[in-house]
């Protein structure tokens, strides 16, 4: 079964892996999912990813991370740009997601980019999703 939208895809399988508290989630892998991922790692959201390689593809083995009493890193995850209303932003219409606490993912020139990594670098580009 083809996803027309792969990225949204991935937010989801996140989503509905920390509502039910999962250690892990499996996510068909792409170069823009593990950037994310990457991305995702890099902040502290998730603990750790890996690509394993699988019998018809790759899949990406994302490590959910949970605090101290139980609660999940991630929050909540908001898909932006979508496939049928593409969103662009400039540097100076990248705004902060809640005060700070939390990340947006933008697809700029030189790769993917949070907020303030696009922000720092002067560039904009297509608004990915945000991730609190």
């Amino acid at each position: 079964m083809t996803v027309t939208d792969p990225i949204a895809d991935m937010l989801t399988r996140i989503r509905n892996a920390v509502m039910v508290r999962h250690d892990s989630v499996l996510v068909p892998a792409s170069k823009i999912k593990l950037s994310i991922a990457r991305i995702l790692k890099e902040e502290g959201f998730i603990t750790d990813y890996e690509v394993v390689k699988g019998k018809p593809h790759r899949v990406i083995k994302i490590q959910l991370r949970y605090m101290d009493d139980n609660k999940p890193a991630i929050s909540g995850l908001k898909r932006v740009s979508k496939p049928g209303l593409r969103v662009y932003v400039q540097k100076k219409e990248i705004t902060r997601v809640y005060g700070g606490l939390g990340i947006a993912i933008i697809s700029t020139s030189s790769g993917l980019r949070t907020g303030q990594q696009a922000w720092r670098q002067d560039s904009g580009g297509e608004l990915l999703c945000y991730v609190w």
